[in-house]
């Protein structure tokens, strides 16, 4: 018998769970050359306004200090990751939260709302 939707959910809730510390998720940062290493940053839920603020204008090391568990800012610096990496880097944290970067959960436009004459 298949899973139902609410299986599925409480499924990736779990696993997002499982990959946190506290409050944390941890995904790879790829640096500039090449290499990479895992840090703790805040769900894409999570991510405050002001965040989002730095990342529009940016300044992704105001994004990053932000973001990043405090002890992991350090590794970012050293890493200094190219364009490309700070995308992988956003996919990585929007899969592991389970929600789509850019996609709003807000209310869907119909017709239903609209007056006819």
């Amino acid at each position: 018998m298949p899973a139902t939707r609410n299986q599925i959910e409480a499924a990736r809730a779990q696993e997002t769970e499982a990959d946190t510390e506290g409050e944390f998720l941890t995904v790879p940062l790829a640096g500039y050359d090449g290499v990479s290493k895992d840090v703790r940053v805040l769900p894409a839920n999570r991510w405050r306004a002001s965040a989002l603020r730095a990342l529009n204008r940016g300044d992704i090391d105001g994004f990053m200090q932000v973001v990043l568990h405090e002890d992991d800012y350090d590794i970012f610096e050293e890493l200094d990751p190219d364009t490309d990496g700070i995308g992988k880097f956003a996919e990585a944290v929007s899969t592991a939260s389970g929600e789509a970067l850019g996609k709003s959960s807000g209310r869907s436009r119909s017709g239903s709302g609209t007056r006819r004459s």
